[in-house]
């Protein structure tokens, strides 16, 4: 198998338990991102696919060959296992200049990877910055430096720690898309850890969604979106509305109208969980859903944020988070209809 390929990892630091019973693959050409909130244990597999950790159980391949078994203890160690690393603060060598870091690691320097260097600048718009130290490039030009320093031996594998953390919002969406498209022209397998959901949605061609220490789902960005194996992978894409309820006659009743729940017998205590978008609003009070009242109103540039309050089945208020693309924002105090987009709708078990 070529690429990365991890099976049945399992890590722990004393009795703390960091990885349990973990797979994966990262294969040739596709970007695969490990998703998760901090201390679900990306960063350890990513240390032990490098072979910064020792392996204490499973074994790992890179481009077929084993290069970690935790049952004999064989390790090859880090330089010898055909992978590059880019680590979350770059870690550029000050004394060198941009050149002289990108070529560090090539172990003969030829016509061939001179060119190569010389080429993988231009696209990188780092052509003057040839000779320049890291010290005078900004946080955007060395990201691009440390990518491409990890890549000039021609790894098979390339792993990725949190690599556009350090950035701000507007340098972070421009660098992240060069940086894909550059990923994408190398053909290498890539392994890339965030935290970040909506930066693993437009990088990544797979994403293995990690909650403590376990896989809970992989997919597709697509499959991970819009059919969320559990609560936690449907919230970890952002805020949801939550209505609790109990299922009768294949159904459940909530202030927001009443969803059908297949697979469900009945009495099962459900939570029903509804993105921001998937709630549709109308001027007329009376003529969509039922009757919520504006809280408060964003813009957010392409679209709005609104916190809608609406009577929950207990009598009480519930607040909603709703997502427009209208234009005209509600004034605050004002009375909507609301109504659930039953198809966008996930019901799971409490």
């Amino acid at each position: 198998m070529s690429g990365l390929e991890m099976k049945r990892i399992r890590h722990a630091y004393g009795n703390d338990k960091v990885l349990d019973d973990v797979s994966l693959i990262a294969g040739p050409g596709k970007l695969t991102c490990l998703l998760g909130p901090s201390g679900c244990g990306k960063t350890t597999l990513l240390r032990l696919a490098a072979g910064l950790e020792k392996l204490q159980q499973g074994q790992i391949a890179i481009q077929g060959v084993t290069v970690g078994d935790g049952a004999s203890g064989f390790s090859v160690p880090p330089e010898k296992r055909d992978v590059g690393l880019m680590f979350q603060d770059y870690a550029l060598f000050p004394h060198l200049n941009v050149f002289e870091n990108i070529s560090f690691g090539i172990e003969k320097l030829g016509a061939e990877r001179r060119e190569w260097i010389k080429t993988s600048l231009e696209q990188m718009g780092l052509t003057h910055h040839a000779h320049s130290y890291p010290h005078t490039l900004s946080g955007g030009q060395q990201q691009r430096v440390a990518l491409l320093r990890a890549l000039a031996p021609e790894p098979g594998v390339l792993l990725l720690d949190e690599p556009f953390s350090g950035l701000d919002v507007t340098r972070r969406a421009q660098v992240r898309e060069e940086a894909l498209t550059f990923l994408k022209q190398s053909g290498v397998a890539v392994l890339m850890v965030t935290h970040d959901p909506e930066e693993a949605m437009f990088m990544a061609d797979h994403i293995v969604i990690m909650n403590q220490g376990r896989v809970v789902q992989a997919g597709t960005p697509m499959q991970t979106y819009f059919h969320p194996a559990d609560a936690f992978v449907a919230e970890l894409f952002g805020p949801v509305n939550k209505c609790r309820g109990v299922v009768k006659d294949g159904s459940v009743e909530t202030a927001l109208g009443i969803f059908s729940a297949p697979g469900f017998a009945d009495g099962t205590d459900v939570v029903v969980l509804l993105r921001p978008e998937a709630i549709n609003l109308s001027t007329d009070e009376n003529g969509l859903g039922v009757k919520g009242k504006v809280d408060s109103a964003h813009p957010l540039g392409s679209s709005s944020h609104l916190h809608i309050t609406i009577k929950g089945m207990d009598g009480k208020d519930q607040l909603l988070h709703v997502r427009t693309h209208d234009v005209a924002l509600p004034a605050v105090g004002s009375s909507l209809g609301v109504q659930a987009v039953q198809s966008k709708a996930f019901i799971f078990p409490l």
